[in-house]
């Protein structure tokens, strides 16, 4: 089933702007161009290049943290950084984001990275939260009360998901994380030697 499949019908430019929103794989590969782009671009100044690779740092353990915890569609993760908040994989990709447009002093990116922001992440959680919804039911509603969608609250209690510890065999295969680090840090040292 195609992630457009219960909305509306659309037509012409508007399906093409829909399908384009709700594409996993377009979000994916936009993100990973933006990184590469500004760090290739880049005009780091000393302070904002620190800063900057200091945020990107914390999104990428995010990233780590959460990766680790997660076992897609077969159980709700709500411990780890799933007890914070709802989607801690996009908090740690803001973060990069946030990291490299800063690091990289390109005004211009902050404007690309919220129009990319804008463009992916609400349909991406409305989707993802009604899709946890369909798998997990109660258990996700209880969790979801308690745990705001991106911003961070203090865990209540663990409302029956799943209790995991981080696993490094997870964070590698579910999601390929230790190549995005990879990736990332190569895109810093070419902001750094810019």
């Amino acid at each position: 089933m195609a992630r457009t499949d219960s909305l509306p019908e659309a037509h012409g430019i508007q399906k093409i702007i829909r399908n384009l929103r709700y594409h996993e794989a377009s979000r994916q590969w936009f993100a990973v161009l933006f990184v590469l782009l500004v760090s290739i671009m880049g005009e780091p100044q000393p302070i904002m290049l620190y800063i900057g690779t200091g945020i990107a740092a914390v999104g990428t353990l995010i990233r780590l943290w959460a990766s680790g915890h997660v076992m897609k569609n077969k159980e709700l993760a709500t411990d780890g950084p799933y007890a914070f908040v709802r989607h801690p994989l996009y908090v740690g990709n803001i973060l990069l984001l946030v990291g490299f447009s800063m690091a990289s002093s390109l005004w211009w990116s902050y404007l690309l990275m919220v129009a990319l922001l804008l463009f992916y992440y609400p349909p991406t959680i409305a989707y993802e939260d009604a899709k946890l919804h369909d798998f997990f039911g109660e258990s996700w509603e209880a969790w979801s009360k308690t745990t705001h969608a991106l911003i961070p609250t203090l865990p209540k209690r663990t409302t029956g998901g799943g209790q995991s510890s981080w696993s490094f065999k997870k964070s590698l295969v579910q999601n390929g994380e230790p190549i995005i680090v990879a990736y990332l840090i190569g895109c810093l040292y070419l902001l750094y030697n810019s």
